[in-house]
């Protein structure tokens, strides 16, 4: 996912993009304790993934204060 593409994204879309990453996430973990996991590296994209879902909803919280 890329950036540009969440920034077109509105609040709510960005908040349920989010949320669905950290379901990934947890799910990915989960596959990680039990021997289970395809594919490890699949873990750092979705990390990436959240981080860059939380900056353009900071960035959008920052342009509505202003």
């Amino acid at each position: 996912m890329k950036a540009s593409e969440l920034r077109d994204l509105s609040v709510a879309e960005l908040n349920d993009k989010l949320a669905d990453l950290k379901k990934e996430l947890f799910n990915l973990r989960f596959q990680l304790a039990v021997n289970q996991l395809e594919n490890p590296m699949r873990i750092k994209a979705v990390k990436k993934d959240i981080a860059r879902v939380n900056t353009v909803l900071a960035a959008k919280s920052l342009e509505e204060n202003a």
